[in-house]
């Protein structure tokens, strides 16, 4: 029968989602443990021939899926069509940290290619044996090994089976995490999947809606539930009436401490229940400073904690030498939210026997489960955290929150929980990426060479809490429930390799406003402070070689040390034309953890309105071997609209004690009519080179590029972020 007939006959429509279950192999043997020192635990081969690869990672969007399928499926020599990638399931993967430092394939696929490579290994040997034949007579063709005495498949030798085959474990879990094999990878001149352009796997299911984010799972005898925020920061519950709900369906008040939540069996009647219910709350007084006062704040507030990375010979003896030109200033970068397109999401359902299955967005499922299990006394292998595509994830954001206040209500209920925030939960309370002042100084020579640079960071730590939700101290309900956080002071330093005789690249971090439930609690935002310095650092250098009458690209090919960072400088350079791009443009370049990428953009800017269009982007980027360029170059394109839209539009906005910033209009991003109208590519591509990387690495470099090419096209530099068109017109007016 059709659909409508089903549901005429049945009369409902029920939608449910249960953890998967790990069948796909037979029981022969007995099913080893998943650990990393089991060869199981990564890779197995279908009854059919077909093979899955278990990753302890996950995909935020950039197809990191197909470049580990099509790595699994080089070293097993089976087409990347076989290969189905599992990811970030407790049951299913080890703990690699999830999607985290853009390590996706530096760390997380390099073991499963030596996994793939070891699997590989023993099936040759295998089929050694039963053909007969030395190993290195056989030859291996989509998963069919061929000798001279005859051939046998991959699902002959162990289709439906586990290979019960020891590898050597680190013993590290998260990023660290890795393995040894005997055998061998194979070399890039070998390489027959990887290096070849192939399209993401996700495009047609979200475009279609054929599959399910995790705001779509659904488990029977659910309860709906929102959490209510404190309006201020850091509020106490004073008093609380649970009787103005009553007359809503079902609805009940959750209360511990100064925890409150409401659960209904359906979602509208939690909305209405959150709306309705009067709390009484306690406010801290002024926690905040007010906003216009930020950056001299940031100034004036006392240093938590100094790190000085890079300090090479003697600077301020170089800053006050006898006939030195000395250039100096400062940069302002604001508070900046994840604005993922929802809200958090997050369903935990707690079964009789007490184990605990809990389906997340957030992008490191490992350690939600770790944080659950601490949450509720539970030993960590009676959770399963299962990974659900969710409305975006650029590090630590609401996602997390949801899932602790998920697993915390299903355990009050004694019912499985889903809980969903509003537009103004996750845009007002989710964790922010820190605002900072950065402060530089240079010496040029007589002949315009630089003696002496400094550049020093200072501001709000970027871990406040931490990057993951393994802790409940880290997590919005467990500071309700008095659970004390555990910061750590950290910021950083420019990535580059500019080579001055005299050099100081250090870091300040400074006291959080308030130590809990704060609405302006830092941690991790998509590529961790490196916008916010790189605008800095890469406006500065161009100050300098202003002052020291030379072309900003000539300038930085001086003073670069690392061969292949001048390489992507000389090639984006060479790729826009720089020399005849006339007014309006500007250059930036930046290193992250092995990844270099220089960018040129070129800018519009409407004196009257205050508006500025990034009219055109050239990128150069060189992250070692390339898996997929197809995809690596739509990974880089997306980098650079989320850098256009913090540098053009994002803004934390708040007063004394709360985020004003709740919505789309409050806290705006870019929209089409903003976007770039080309954004052009060159690929360095370096097969000897191990892969390090390009979730991150293109939008550090962004901020700055737009920021130069505002001054080569206005003669007004922009020191503050974001250049809005509020920011825009008064600098301009007071120049």
């Amino acid at each position: 029968m059709d659909r409508r007939e089903f549901l005429k006959t049945s009369g409902a429509l029920v939608i449910s989602f249960r953890a998967p279950s790990f069948q796909a192999l037979a029981q022969a043997g007995g099913k080893p443990a998943l650990v990393p020192g089991e060869l199981d635990s990564w890779i197995a081969v279908l009854p059919n021939g077909d093979v899955q690869a278990f990753f302890g990672k996950m995909d935020m969007g950039q197809g990191l899926d197909v470049a580990v399928a099509q790595i699994v499926a080089e070293e097993l020599d089976v087409g990347a069509d076989r290969v189905e990638v599992l990811m970030g399931d407790t049951g299913t993967s080890c703990n690699q940290g999830g999607a985290s430092g853009s390590t996706g394939v530096s760390n997380g696929a390099r073991l499963m290619r030596r996994a793939a490579a070891e699997a590989r290994r023993v099936l040759v040997e295998r089929a050694s044996a039963q053909l007969g034949s030395p190993a290195t007579e056989l030859k291996v063709a989509d998963g069919v090994v061929t000798g001279p005495k005859g051939s046998t498949s991959y699902a002959d030798l162990i289709g439906g089976r586990y290979f019960n085959h020891k590898v050597e474990w680190n013993n590290q879990v998260g990023n660290p995490m890795d393995i040894k094999v005997p055998a061998k990878s194979k070399a890039p001149a070998d390489y027959k999947v990887v290096g070849k352009p192939m399209p993401r796997r996700d495009v047609a299911w979200k475009v279609y809606g054929t599959s399910k984010f995790v705001t779509d799972v659904r488990v029977p005898g659910m309860l709906h539930a929102r959490v209510l925020r404190p309006p201020r920061a850091a509020c106490k519950v004073k008093s609380l009436d649970a009787g103005s709900i009553k007359g809503i369906r079902g609805a009940q008040v959750i209360r511990d401490k100064d925890f409150v939540a409401v659960v209904a069996p359906r979602e509208w009647d939690a909305v209405r229940a959150a709306k309705a219910l009067k709390v009484e709350w306690e406010p801290m007084k002024a926690p905040f400073v007010p906003m216009k006062d930020l950056y001299q704040h940031i100034r004036n507030a006392k240093v938590v904690k100094r790190e000085d990375e890079v300090k090479k010979g003697d600077v301020n003896a170089a800053l006050s030498a006898p006939g030195v030109k000395v250039v100096q200033a400062e940069y302002e970068w604001p508070f900046n939210s994840h604005a993922s397109m929802g809200p958090g999401c997050a369903v935990v359902e707690i079964e009789k026997d007490g184990s605990c299955n809990v389906w997340t967005g957030s992008q490191k499922p490992h350690f939600v489960r770790d944080g659950v299990a601490r949450l509720l006394n539970l030993p960590p292998e009676k959770v399963r955290a299962v990974w659900v595509a969710g409305p975006g994830s650029y590090g630590r954001n609401d996602a997390g929150d949801a899932a602790m206040d998920a697993a915390f209500l299903a355990k009050a209920t004694g019912k499985p929980v889903r809980v969903q925030g509003m537009r103004a939960d996750g845009t007002a309370w989710d964790p922010k990426g820190p605002a900072c002042v950065h402060r530089a100084r240079a010496a040029l020579d007589a002949s315009g060479k630089v003696v002496g640079y400094e550049f020093i960071s200072k501001g709000f730590s970027r871990q406040h809490i931490a990057t993951n939700e393994s802790q409940p101290a880290d997590s919005l309900v467990g500071q309700s429930l008095g659970v004390a956080p555990n910061p750590t002071q950290i910021f950083g330093v420019p990535g580059e390799s500019y080579g001055f005789e005299n050099k100081l690249l250090g870091w300040e971090t400074i006291p959080q406003f308030v130590d809990h439930c704060s609405p302006l609690r830092t941690s991790h935002l998509r590529d961790p402070v490196g916008p916010e310095i790189h605008f800095g650092s890469e406006q500065f250098i161009d100050e300098v070689a202003h002052a020291a009458g030379e072309d900003p690209v000539a300038f930085r090919l001086k003073y670069l040390t690392n061969p292949r960072h001048a390489a992507v400088v000389k090639a984006v350079a060479e790729k826009s034309g720089w020399a005849g791009l006339g007014k309006g443009k500007g250059i930036s370049f930046a290193d992250r953890n092995g990844t270099a990428v220089a960018a040129v953009a070129q800018v519009e800017v409407d004196r009257k309105t205050g508006r500025v269009w990034a009219r055109k982007f050239w990128i150069a980027h060189d992250c070692g071997l390339i898996i997929n360029p197809l995809i690596l170059k739509q990974t880089i394109e997306g980098n650079v609209v989320q850098g256009l839209s913090r540098t053009l539009f994002e803004e934390v906005r708040f007063d004394r004690d709360s985020v004003k910033s709740v919505d789309w209009a409050s806290y705006p991003i870019l929209d089409m009519g903003d976007a770039p109208e080309s954004i052009e590519i060159v690929l360095i591509d370096r097969p000897e080179v191990a892969p390090s990387g390009a979730g991150e690495p293109t939008i550090r470099v962004i901020p700055a590029a737009v920021a130069n090419a505002f001054f080569d096209a206005t003669g007004v530099r922009m020191r503050r972020a974001p250049l809005s068109p509020e920011y825009v017109k008064a600098a301009l007016s007071k120049a």
